[in-house]
């Protein structure tokens, strides 16, 4: 069985690793990974279209069963999202592809956050400790998820995974839990995890056109983080085009500019957060104030 895959419109398909054009890989030099166009039909798209899904004997019967596998991680995200909103705590899904400075930027927001919000990260990875590690000195409360312990590897955080991570976070002493995801540009936006809002970290270095090959992230978005602009003036990178194809995508998503390497931009980010703790908090005063009067 390979993975399956939801489309912005809710409608699902199921597609092996080698038969369609998600990056499942880290990224060569220039953000692109080395995928082949078609599985079954040698080089120069002598094969079936990419797109075209009409080779699943089984295919409707499939996508029930698959409909019904995203069904129950949207229960049990809607069980986190309900633990954390009992606790006062407004979350975010971090997204982005391999590279793109996530963790940088989350090394610069835990200081720039710890003295007004009390912060809790559910790292996800595939391996290792490296990025935990990075994070677990600066004042914030950790959970390590390696998907490749029990869960099968998987190149996205889901439910269940989540749901693993703040199982180790003392949640009566936080304000705001930042869930950084796998490093992925498609999957991770597919799985509702029980946040509020969806976070992706874009590096200019991906290339102005990723908007438009990889949308399913770009429209999940609640806002995209443009990181690593200390390098516009050593690329050929149209920041206006990516403006454009991102509003093709997404027209509604806020765009902060900003370079965790330097610190530019970043109080941007820092007051879209704060943001965000504070409407968490609000909405629990309000909760409880709605429970008392009863």
């Amino acid at each position: 069985m390979g993975r399956f895959h939801r489309h912005p419109d809710g409608t699902v398909h199921e597609h092996d690793h080698d038969d369609d054009g998600h990056d499942h890989h880290d990224a060569d030099a220039d953000g692109d990974a080395e995928v082949e166009a078609d599985a079954g039909g040698g080089g120069g798209g002598g094969g079936r279209d990419v797109g075209d899904h009409s080779g699943y004997e089984t295919g409707s019967e499939r996508v029930m069963v698959l409909e019904q596998i995203l069904g129950e991680n949207d229960r049990l995200a809607d069980g986190n999202r309900a633990l954390l909103a009992g606790h006062g705590i407004a979350s975010v899904n971090v997204m982005s592809s391999p590279g793109a400075g996530k963790t940088s930027l989350l090394a610069r927001t835990i200081p720039a956050l710890r003295d007004r919000f009390r912060v809790g990260v559910v790292e996800g990875d595939i391996a290792t400790s490296i990025d935990a590690d990075v994070l677990s000195d600066l004042g914030a409360q950790v959970a390590l998820v390696n998907t490749s312990a029990g869960f099968g590897g998987e190149c996205h955080l889901d439910a269940v995974m989540v749901r693993a991570g703040l199982d180790r976070l003392r949640l009566d002493e936080l304000d705001l839990v930042i869930i950084e995801n796998v490093g992925n540009l498609v999957c991770p936006a597919e799985f509702d995890v029980g946040q509020d809002a969806r976070a992706m970290v874009y590096a200019i270095t991906e290339g102005e056109e990723k908007p438009l090959k990889y949308p399913v992230m770009f429209h999940a978005a609640d806002v995209v983080v443009v990181n690593k602009i200390d390098l516009l003036p050593h690329l050929r990178f149209d920041l206006d085009a990516f403006r454009s194809n991102l509003e093709q995508v997404n027209p509604v998503a806020t765009v902060i500019e900003l370079s965790a390497e330097t610190g530019e931009g970043v109080d941007a980010w820092i007051d879209w957060l704060a943001a965000q703790a504070v409407a968490g908090r609000s909405a629990a005063t309000t909760t409880a104030g709605g429970r008392g009067a009863d």
